[in-house]
């Protein structure tokens, strides 16, 4: 019962993979959501039922494409700084986010 939830959890963590080797923000979203679906699925199975060897070697995959992520996301982030996208630092006294920020224009004509 646990081998084809886990095949499902397996499959979406290989598209996710794909999904960030490529680019892809379309088939990442889907992959996402796959992949939590089928992470739910597999965590509402008894402790008896579930197979820990794989869902190491599972959580492995998903760390790694954590990783990846990680790594696509603070290269995002570098280029925008670069072109002067900033984001709001900090929070205002009310606790939201504050929205004032520095900007730095892109060039000075």
């Amino acid at each position: 019962m646990t081998a084809p939830l886990l095949d499902a959890l397996e499959a979406a963590l290989k598209a996710e993979r794909d999904a960030l080797g490529g680019q892809d923000v379309e088939a990442l979203l889907r992959s996402t959501e796959a992949k939590l679906a089928a992470l739910r699925a597999v965590e509402a199975l008894p402790a008896a039922h579930q197979d820990p060897a794989r869902i190491g070697a599972l959580a492995a995959y998903n760390r790694e494409n954590g990783l990846l992520l990680a790594r696509r996301r603070r290269a995002v982030a570098f280029a925008l700084r670069q072109l002067g996208r900033t984001e709001p630092v900090g929070y205002d006294p009310r606790g939201q986010r504050s929205s004032a920020s520095w900007q730095r224009p892109i060039a000075v004509a």
